[in-house]
């Protein structure tokens, strides 16, 4: 029986079709068990044309998608300005509606929706062809005419219009509360470079540490705008307010808003102040804290995605069976109504979708600039109105005399 068993050889060889179905389910066993599987089906090459088709087919269809998604983040990297009295003006101009209506092929939400709107209107335009052909009997019998009745759509209309809605409600909220948070940190830094004036003398060391500390207050509103701005140029919009190794050490840092923050509370234990002082500049930084860390949840939690999720899938549903609902009504005219539909409704989505999140929307380069603008003036001013109160007070100590009497001419 030994002899047997000990002289039996098999010439089973692998099956190239088996091994391929096999071979993802390999990578489970230990590396010792199939070597020999995975040394045979290494040399082994599956050609797959349809794959081949496929992918390009994809890439076709993608074309539109891609187009539209680079219009849309160029115009979101767009810098915003600031109104002034002449652009609200022409904000509420009487040809304002002009205005808006000629420029829809050059604005990125419109550019957003050609996907979709091109895509559902297409498919109106096939269900109502198919309906045409199944009337005109140039089908066989037993291919139905889609048509629905209306109700579903009556009963679920107020149902859209909550969805989107709250959708936009929410959007807006999240877009008020970072502008609220920017105006805090813009207002915070003011009344920071205020007390920072106000507190520290001209004269000595203590001069260039003011200067130095003025200088980074000026700059945590530029870290923090390109802290939650996409693609930003740290080093380019800091080169004209840090030094040198300043800013490298910002640069380098993984969080730059709070190594600003770092650099200020240093400068501030290099002054020599009076305690009752230092305290007061450092509660200063109370804000800047603040506003890093609402800017940074509006930044990393969006909208509960479910809510997201089923504004879209309602939406897809909806425009995919209007055209069925409408066709005893409109025939033919459900692919203009099809058009206008998706073109209204997913436009309401897609604001609501930008203004989520809300710092692309607002003028931060302009809040910086105006903020910098508004320092470096206050600096300039306290300057200049120091020197003309110690040339008066000289001028008074030399026209009257000790006594308070004047000085006999």
């Amino acid at each position: 029986m030994h002899s047997s068993l000990s002289s039996f050889s098999s010439t089973f060889t692998p099956n190239p079709n088996l091994l391929q179905t096999l071979h993802p389910l390999l990578l489970f066993f230990p590396s010792n068990s199939n070597s020999k599987l995975k040394h045979k089906t290494k040399t082994l090459s599956f050609h797959k044309p349809s794959s081949s088709i496929a992918n390009t087919i994809i890439r076709i269809l993608r074309v539109i998608p891609d187009w539209a998604d680079l219009v849309k983040e160029r115009g979101v990297q767009q810098k915003r300005n600031l109104y002034d009295h002449q652009t609200w003006v022409e904000h509420r101009s009487s040809l304002r509606h002009v205005r808006h209506f000629l420029s829809s092929l050059s604005s990125r939400v419109v550019l957003s929706l050609v996907p979709p709107v091109i895509f559902f209107t297409t498919f109106a335009a096939i269900i109502a062809g198919y309906n045409s052909v199944v009337l005109a009997q140039w089908l066989p019998g037993f291919f139905p005419v889609l048509r629905a009745s209306s109700l579903s759509y009556q009963l679920t209309a107020p149902a859209l219009a909550l969805l989107l809605v709250f959708r936009t409600e929410e959007a807006y909220a999240r877009f008020v509360e970072g502008k609220k948070a920017w105006t805090k940190v813009i207002a915070g830094v003011h009344d920071f470079a205020r007390v920072v004036m106000a507190s520290v003398e001209n004269n000595g060391e203590a001069l260039s540490v003011k200067m130095a500390l003025l200088n980074y207050i000026m700059a945590f509103p530029v870290v923090l705008k390109c802290h939650v701005l996409y693609d930003s140029d740290v080093r380019g919009d800091l080169q004209h307010l840090l030094e040198v190794d300043d800013l490298e050490v910002v640069v380098e840092s993984k969080h730059p808003p709070r190594c600003i923050i770092e650099f200020i509370s240093q400068s501030i234990r290099l002054l020599k102040l009076e305690d009752s002082r230092r305290d007061v500049l450092e509660s200063k930084i109370s804000c800047f804290h603040e506003g890093i860390g609402i800017c940074e949840q509006l930044l990393s939690i969006p909208i509960p995605l479910s809510y997201t999720y089923l504004t879209s899938r309602f939406l897809v549903l909806w425009h995919l069976t209007l055209p069925i609902i409408l066709w005893d009504d409109c025939h033919w005219i459900v692919v203009p109504a099809t058009f206008i539909s998706a073109a209204s409704l997913f436009c309401i989505e897609e604001v609501g979708v930008l203004i989520e999140e809300p710092f692309p929307m607002l003028a931060l380069d302009d809040l910086c600039r105006k903020a910098q603008k508004d320092i470096q003036e206050v600096i300039a001013t306290e300057n200049l109105i120091r020197a003309q109160l110690v040339a008066k007070r000289n001028s008074y100590s030399n026209e009257h005399s000790q006594n308070g009497w004047p000085t006999p001419s």
